[in-house]
């Protein structure tokens, strides 16, 4: 059973990431799947509820809680750069499906846009509530609004992977990474 949803979900993965949410039919993940439609209605009732798990496991959200116990024991400006990383990884490995859904998301049934912004929210406010952490050990600035500086962390990394990856501009992205990391840094850490 978990091996035909897998399936499922991998061939809607795929097709996604190529067509897009708009262009791909459940009639043709189904064939990629190698299951009957009507099989594939019985573990999602729609294609936006498939598009939605889709999504859902394509997520930074697991990763980011799975790195949470990890990033306590280091430092914080090594935390900054694991983070980046695996951020940035997981970004480049989901390009295409990024870049199809930046070209279609305001088509999205209102469900599938209000998902999608949820569990963005969701990244910030793990990354926030660690913020928060590092601010009551007297590591950050008391004043640091961390819901704000995680905003601001995503997106500036976000922006990076765009430029780069999508828009195809000459960036060094080590030193980019760098100097996101070392602004970010800076602009938080408490000072001595």
């Amino acid at each position: 059973m978990k091996d035909t949803k897998g399936k499922i979900l991998k061939s809607a993965l795929k097709l996604f990431s190529q067509k897009g949410y708009l262009g791909t039919t459940t009639k043709e993940i189904a064939k990629e799947a190698n299951v009957a439609e009507v099989t594939l209605f019985r573990y999602f009732t729609s294609k936006e509820k498939l598009f939605i798990d889709v999504l859902k496991n394509q997520s930074f959200l697991p990763t980011l809680k799975d790195l949470l116990p990890r990033l306590k024991n280091m430092d914080y400006k090594e935390a900054l750069k694991s983070i980046a990383k695996y951020y940035f990884d997981l970004l480049k490995k989901k390009r295409d499906l990024i870049c199809i859904m930046h070209t279609e998301i305001f088509q999205y049934p209102a469900e599938i846009r209000t998902i999608h912004s949820k569990m963005i929210h969701e990244v910030y406010l793990v990354f926030a509530s660690y913020l928060d952490e590092l601010k009551n050990n007297g590591i950050l600035r008391k004043d640091l609004n961390t819901t704000y500086a995680s905003l601001a962390y995503f997106g500036m990394l976000f922006n990076l992977f765009i430029k780069k990856e999508l828009l195809r501009k000459k960036i060094d992205l080590k030193k980019a990474l760098q100097t996101y990391i070392e602004i970010f840094y800076e602009g938080t850490r408490r000072n001595e």
